[in-house]
């Protein structure tokens, strides 16, 4: 009894044990934080969030997809999660639910997980503080975190950026997409690091010179090149069946994703040349003033 009673009074009072359990329980992992964005709609920021975050999870990470066009909710779709949303960002922001509550697990990739957006609000409803601390909070769970930003520059955009780290553009080889995704990375906070993608790319075109190449696009945005994806009809069947590009056997779309994944996560991939042909575009888009400086 009498040894009992001198370890109890050794041991550290209770609020002392609590503090060093309760540190011992802080979450260690400091995810990426990455928001993919363009500014101009309908060029494929969805379905390269969808790619990006499945081969993320087949190369063994743990990944949250966060869907941040609230109103407009796509991701849930493509993923083919729609029928498992329950509850959304703004309720764990509101604190109607909890963060757990709200997160859908994937059904086939059991590191992946969908934050969706609210469907029946507006982006103003979303308090861009809270949107960044919802980010952090991710962060220390997941070791990726992807953000799906809305089309413009308005609310959901900054929403989108707040807590981000990092941000992939994407872009289409059209000279408003181009013209867009300049505008887009010139209103990203200095601390965001952009890398590009170009999306749709169609070498016969190129070939013929009636598509921008990749060269001309970059030639405009002077962005680091992280990938270049070609456009193939498995875009829309992937789209309608609600699985994502990377699982359909001989996709050159899915293989492009696949190499992204592959450079994010710090492998040496080279980019494919797709029949590049430069100069006539570059030479036009540089004669209307548009271009990082």
């Amino acid at each position: 009894m009498k040894d009992i009673e001198q370890l109890r009074s050794a041991a550290p009072p209770e609020s002392a044990r609590d503090t060093v359990a309760a540190a011992f329980r802080q979450p260690k992992i400091t995810g990426r934080t990455i928001v993919v964005t363009s500014g101009k709609g309908g060029v494929g920021k969805t379905t390269t969030t969808a790619n990006l975050g499945t081969g993320l999870a087949d190369a063994g990470k743990n990944v949250v997809v966060i869907d941040a066009d609230v109103g407009l909710r796509n991701l849930d779709v493509v993923l083919g999660l729609e029928n498992r949303v329950r509850k959304h960002l703004l309720d764990v922001i509101e604190q109607q639910c909890s963060l757990d509550d709200a997160l859908v697990r994937d059904r086939v990739r059991r590191t992946l997980y969908l934050l969706p957006a609210a469907q029946n609000r507006e982006k103003d409803d979303v308090p861009q503080a809270a949107m960044a601390a919802l980010v952090a909070e991710l962060a220390t769970r997941f070791e990726f975190v992807l953000i799906d930003c809305p089309a413009g520059i308005e609310q959901g955009f900054r929403n989108a950026v707040a807590g981000a780290h990092e941000a992939i553009i994407v872009t289409t080889p059209e000279v408003s997409a181009v013209r867009d995704a300049d505008r887009i990375t010139g209103l990203l906070p200095p601390e965001v690091e952009p890398k590009l993608i170009v999306n749709r790319v169609r070498p016969s075109l190129v070939k013929k010179g009636t598509m921008m190449s990749v060269a001309d696009v970059n030639a405009i945005l002077h962005l680091p090149l992280i990938g270049v994806v070609p456009d193939e009809k498995e875009i829309i069947i992937a789209t309608n069946r609600g699985t994502p590009v990377i699982d359909i056997p001989g996709s050159e779309t899915g293989a492009a994703f696949r190499r992204i994944v592959s450079r994010l996560i710090g492998e040496h991939v080279p980019i494919p040349d797709f029949q590049e042909k430069t100069g006539a575009f570059a030479r036009m888009i540089s004669s209307l003033g548009l271009g990082r400086k």
